[in-house]
C-alpha cells in the first residue's frame, strides 16, 4: 500500500512539474509573440511610410519633368501682366491729376475756363497715355493672366501635397483629371486629347495620389507616342462610372507592348525608356499600383505591339455618410 501511496504521489509531482513547465512553456510563448506581434506592428508601420514617401519622391520628379512646360504656363500670362501694370504705371499720374482737377472743379476752385486749360496741359504731357479706353482692356487681361496663374498653381500644388491616409476626401474624378490635363497642358501640346468625362459618383481619396494616377497614365501614353510622329499622337481620357465605382481609361495609339513588358509593367525600377519620367528610374506603374490598392482600386492593361495600349483603373465609390437627426 505504501508503495502505491509513494507511485501516486510521484506520478502526481511528475503531471504537476509537466503543468508548470507547460505554462511557463506558453506564457513565454504567448511574450514572444506579442514581441513579434510589436514587431510587425512596427515593420507594417515603416513599411506604410515608405511607401509614402516612394509616391511622394515620384511627384517631385513628375513636377522636375514638368518644370519646363508649367513655367512657360506661369510665364506667359506673367509677361502681358507685368506689361499691362507698366503701362498703367504710366496712366496713373494723369489719372491721379485728372480726378485733382475734376475735384477742384466741382467744388467751384477752378471755372470753366481754367478747367479746361489745366486739361490741355495734361494731354500735352500725357499725350501717349491719354487713350483711357484701353485701361479696362489691359485690366480685363491682366484678371485673366492672373487668373490662370493661380489655377496653374493650385493643378501643381494639387500634385505635389504629401500623401497621407489622412487627407482623404470625396472627390469627383473627373474634376480632377481637368486639373490633371491642365498641368500637363504644356507636355501634351503636340497630342490630340480626346476627352470624355462623365458625371460620376464621388470616391474617397486623396487628392494628390489621385492626381497622379493621371499624370502618370498620360506622360506615359505621350511616350509611347513620341516616336510615331507620321501617325501623330492621339490619346483617349475617359473618366465614367463602371460596376458600383469609377473607371479611369487612357488609351494611345503609339507603339505598345510585348507580353515581356507588359509582365514586369509594375515591377519597381522596370523601364523601357533611356530618359523615362520618374528621372529615368521607372517607378511610374509601380506608383500607380501602389496608389490603386490603397484606394481599394485595380488596374487592367491591353496593349499590341505597334498599335497601342489601353490602362483601365477602377476605382470603389463610398456611400457618403448622412448625418441622422435625433427625433
Amino acid at each position: 500500500m505504501s508503495t502505491l501511496t509513494d507511485d501516486y504521489k510521484q506520478a502526481f509531482l511528475d503531471e504537476q512539474q509537466k503543468r508548470i513547465a507547460a505554462e511557463q512553456l506558453l506564457a513565454d510563448k504567448s511574450q514572444l509573440l506579442v514581441v513579434l506581434n510589436g514587431e510587425l506592428t512596427k515593420n507594417v508601420a515603416e513599411l506604410s511610410l515608405y511607401q509614402q514617401m516612394f509616391v511622394q519622391a515620384d511627384k517631385m520628379a513628375s513636377v522636375g519633368v514638368l518644370s519646363c512646360s508649367i513655367a512657360h504656363e506661369i510665364n506667359n500670362p506673367l509677361s502681358y501682366v507685368i506689361s499691362n501694370i507698366e503701362s498703367l504705371q504710366y496712366v496713373s499720374p494723369l489719372l491721379s491729376k485728372s480726378l485733382h482737377y475734376n475735384e477742384q472743379f466741382l467744388t467751384g476752385q477752378l471755372n470753366a475756363g481754367q478747367f479746361k486749360n489745366v486739361l490741355v496741359d495734361l494731354k500735352k504731357q500725357y499725350e501717349l497715355a491719354w487713350n483711357g479706353h484701353e485701361i479696362y482692356s489691359q485690366l480685363s487681361e491682366s484678371l485673366d493672366g492672373l487668373k490662370r496663374i493661380k489655377q496653374t498653381v493650385h493643378n501643381l500644388l494639387n500634385l505635389s501635397q504629401f500623401t497621407s491616409t489622412h487627407n482623404k476626401q470625396y472627390l469627383d474624378v473627373s474634376e480632377v483629371a481637368g486639373s490633371a490635363l491642365g498641368v500637363l497642358q504644356g507636355q501634351l501640346k503636340y497630342c490630340e486629347i480626346k476627352t470624355n468625362f462623365e458625371q460620376v459618383p464621388l470616391i474617397w481619396g486623396e487628392l494628390s495620389s489621385i492626381h497622379q494616377i493621371f499624370v502618370e497614365l498620360l506622360l506615359n501614353a505621350q511616350q509611347a507616342c513620341e516616336h510615331e510622329l507620321e501617325k501623330g499622337t492621339i490619346i483617349e481620357l475617359s473618366v465614367t462610372q463602371q460596376n458600383e465605382g469609377v473607371c479611369i481609361k487612357v488609351k494611345d495609339n503609339g507603339c505598345g507592348m510585348d507580353e515581356n513588358t507588359q509582365a514586369h509593367l509594375f515591377k519597381p525600377f522596370f523601364t523601357t525608356h533611356k530618359t523615362a519620367h520618374s528621372l529615368g528610374i521607372g517607378i511610374g506603374m509601380t506608383v500607380v499600383n501602389f496608389i490603386l490598392q490603397d484606394h481599394g482600386g485595380k488596374i487592367e492593361v491591353s496593349s499590341t505591339l505597334g498599335t497601342g495600349t489601353t490602362i483601365c483603373c477602377w476605382l470603389p465609390v463610398k456611400v457618403q455618410e448622412s448625418v441622422i437627426n435625433p427625433l
